[in-house]
């Protein structure tokens, strides 16, 4: 069965992604010059105040834990980490403590929560409204652990491409996520369909948009966009990168 990480490996254009950070090398940008545009009406920030941070590239990882100093002398603004119990022996970066979180300050890099468990026929969302609410749950506990600041966005996994019929169960998920964390602290990744959907609906308030399913598109509405899966590395550790759309993008 595809995936997200088999349709950007085995796209031709997928290679060409790996431009330097900070320039657009996107799926989108490369088939139809796409760029983000502005939301048509901003979702509200648990940030101080608005960043610079647009156009700069955050990573995210799960097989290990690279160094603050590493990410940063390789020019990364952040990471984008996981809140959520490792699903395989593999997953040794999940989920991130607070020791990490002391050495991204330390070097003054941002950071985004986010959460995902499950995958493939066992992706949390399948569960509908009683499983967003234990994941919200779980990923709360395990961010307030890392310490996280109590306001802050956490992004949760739609880690898939979703029939029209999957849709509901999806929003089902997502509403049980908000009624633990609220809808101005549930973020979502997803792709360009599944936000749209979403939107509709008035379902979350971040958007971290992946390619898969997305018809090269940018979603306007997405705050975060990952471009590249699984082709560099920092200190031996896999990474995929996330090109930062808006200024207030859930980090912390």
């Amino acid at each position: 069965m595809a995936t997200r990480r088999t349709f950007l490996r085995n796209t031709a254009l997928g290679g060409l992604a790996m431009g330097a950070p900070g320039i657009f090398s996107s799926l989108g940008d490369l088939t139809n010059n796409v760029r983000p545009a502005p939301s048509p009406s901003p979702s509200p920030s648990p940030s101080p105040s608005p960043s610079n941070d647009v156009g700069q590239i955050l990573i995210d990882y799960a097989a290990g834990v690279p160094s603050a100093a590493s990410i940063k002398r390789a020019g990364f603004r952040g990471v984008i980490r996981y809140m959520s119990e490792p699903r395989a022996s593999w997953m040794i970066g999940k989920p991130m403590r607070a020791s990490e979180v002391q050495d991204m300050k330390s070097q003054g890099l941002a950071i985004v929560s986010c959460y995902q468990f499950g995958k493939g026929t066992t992706s949390d969302w399948r569960g509908g409204y009683s499983a967003g609410r234990t994941h919200a749950a779980k990923g709360v506990s395990l961010h307030n652990a890392a310490g996280g600041p109590s306001n802050a966005v956490i992004y949760a996994a739609i880690d898939d491409n979703p029939t029209t019929a999957e849709l509901q169960l999806v929003v089902s998920y997502l509403q049980g996520w908000e009624s633990v964390i609220g809808r101005n602290r549930t973020g979502v990744y997803a792709n360009y369909p599944t936000i749209e959907h979403l939107r509709a609906r008035g379902i979350g308030s971040y958007f971290w948009m992946h390619n898969w399913g997305s018809g090269g598109r940018i979603h306007p509405a997405a705050h975060i966009h990952q471009f590249e899966i699984d082709r560099q590395s920092v200190d031996g550790v896999g990474i995929d990168r996330n090109r930062i759309l808006k200024a207030s993008y859930g980090q912390w």
